[in-house]
């Protein structure tokens, strides 16, 4: 993106500033961590402090992961405010019987092959959780999950 990008915090709070989404296939182990990439890069273009960047790079990550594990597909959207970035990720898929107890740490489905690979430790949704300020989380089994979160910008 070649455009220069207003920085956040020099509108009014609730403005959107910007807004992009993104694909995120069920599966494809291969390409983890690029969309939670692409967003780190816009957030930068913003002038975001780096250490909002870093908690919302690990909960955009780990929220990837689970939908390359779990589900089917996912849209990730990014809406960058003057205050705050929130994020919407909508997956197809399996859905979460137990909300409760897949927000405790250690908890997981992980299967032997996604634990051969180095996941499964039952993090996922425990980190995103404590890297927001904003967290829900809606999921309907045999349909699929949506979460939302995000950070605050330091004023």
């Amino acid at each position: 993106m070649s455009e220069e990008l207003p920085r956040a915090g020099a509108e009014a709070p609730g403005e959107i500033l910007y807004s992009e989404r993104w694909t995120i296939r069920g599966g494809d182990f291969d390409h983890g961590g690029e969309v939670a990439a692409a967003v780190k890069s816009t957030l930068r273009q913003f002038a975001v402090a780096p250490e909002v960047i870093r908690r919302l790079s690990i909960a955009n990550f780990e929220a990837e992961m689970n939908v390359i594990m779990y589900a089917e597909e996912a849209v990730l959207e990014l809406q960058v405010l003057p205050d705050r970035a929130r994020v919407t990720l909508a997956d197809r898929g399996q859905g979460i019987p137990d909300i409760g107890l897949a927000m405790q740490e250690g908890w997981s489905t992980a299967t032997p092959e996604m634990r051969q690979r180095g996941f499964g430790a039952g993090l996922g949704l425990p980190n995103i959780r404590k890297n927001c300020d904003e967290f829900a989380i809606e999921s309907t089994v045999g349909v699929g999950t949506t979460l939302r979160y995000g950070v605050r910008f330091p004023l």
